[in-house]
This record gives structure tokens, sequence and C-alpha cells, in this order.
């Protein structure tokens, strides 16, 4: 496949933290085709989101659509007065967040399925940070309409932990697949095994897939997830 150039105009985003540097580093130095994506694609541009219930919000709306439409979404949807504050969502119907948002009504029921779990205790974002990797992406998957997908994203975003790889993530797997040089997209079971040699930056090996995928295929790096 040939590839795009770069353009010479930097990404509308901050570079990584110093800890994410030393993992790119550390990575570049165990799987060399992951260290050859900034050479190609340009640096990795630094992708954040708010932690709690913002960012979970956020991960919902990116569910199974293209970053673009997600981002677009997200606007609409975070302009709202009260829309980021779990009883604030509560009170709006879906007039406001299908009709005015964009959600899917799905989508839309996921969100105050959300809201009603933070109002009601059962999601603690308080006791994240004392919970492993494995026991936080259950615990956010537990709520209605999540998913570990959805909690993957999220721990990778808004949590900025280091060691976790949305297995399931379809683009993760195109772009494992091209990288590569795999004669098929990888199923979640096989790009789980493929992760664990990028343990423990899975996380920095995830965003370097995303930005050689984008670049690969020429799509603009937009707030991901």
């Amino acid at each position: 496949m040939a590839l795009p150039s770069f353009p010479s105009s930097p990404p509308p985003f901050p570079a990584p933290p110093p800890w994410a540097r030393e993992g790119l580093a550390a990575l570049a130095v165990a799987d060399p085709r992951l260290g050859a994506i900034e050479a190609a694609a340009g640096p990795l541009p630094w992708r954040r989101r708010e932690p709690g219930f913002p960012g979970l919000l956020r991960a919902i709306c990116g569910q199974q659509i293209s970053n673009q439409a997600a981002a677009a979404i997200w606007r609409r949807l975070a302009g709202l007065p009260g829309a980021l504050d779990p009883a604030g969502l509560l009170a709006m119907d879906d007039a406001t967040l299908c009709g005015v948002a964009g959600l899917s009504r799905p989508k839309a029921a996921h969100a105050r399925s959300l809201a009603t779990a933070c109002l009601e205790g059962r999601l603690d974002f308080a006791a994240m940070p004392g919970m492993s990797d494995a026991v936080a992406v259950a615990h956010i998957a537990a709520v209605k309409g999540l998913g570990p997908w959805t909690a993957q994203v999220h721990l990778l975003f808004a949590e900025q932990r280091p060691d976790i790889f949305p297995i399931g993530d379809l683009a993760l797997a195109a772009s494992a697949a091209h990288l590569l040089g795999l004669p098929a997209r990888p199923g979640p079971r096989a790009l789980a095994l493929l992760a664990e040699g990028w343990a423990p930056w899975r996380s920095l090996a995830a965003r370097l897939l995303w930005h050689h995928w984008r670049f690969v295929t020429g799509r603009p790096a937009v707030e991901d997830g």
C-alpha cells in the first residue's frame, strides 16, 4: 500500500508526557516496527479525556461509529447545559439527547445507565485508582451498556493507564495486520496474544497503532475512541 505524505504542520495535540516518552523508547527497543511509526507518521499526538463521568460519556459517543462522527456528536452533547453532570443528563429526554445531540436511542439509554450508576454509587470513580487494570475494567463494564471496550478506552485515555489494550477495537486489529504484514485482521484473542509482547506499555502500543492506521488511511487526527 502506498503511504500518503505526512503534513508538515504539527497535530493540534500536546506532546506525550515524560513517562510516555520513556515507554515509547522502551517499545521501540522491544519492537522496532512500533518504533518506526513516528518516523513515518510524525509525532504521536497525545489525546486525553476528562476522568470520571464526562470521560465515560465521551466513550459512549464513540461506540461503533467513526471517530469523526463521534467527535461531532460529542461536541453537540457537551454543549448542552447540564449534560456533563449525571443528574443533569437524566433530566434530558430523547428529543434532546437524540434529536439535538444526535445520540442513537441505544446510546441515550447507555448514557442514562451510566448516570444512574454514578448517582447510586455503583460506579465509584474515587476508588478506581486503587483497582488493578482487570478489576477497573470489570467495575466499569458491569454498568449496563458500557462493556469492556468502553471501559478500556476510558482507562486508556481518561485515566492514562499505561498497560491497557482494547482487544475488541477493529482499527487496532486492522493497523496491526497492516504494520506486521499479517494475512488477515487478527481477532480479539490473537490480538491479545500479539499485545502481550508490548507489556507493560500496551496503552502506548495501542496509541501508536491508532496513529499508524490514521496515517495509512489518510484520516484526520481527531479526538479518538
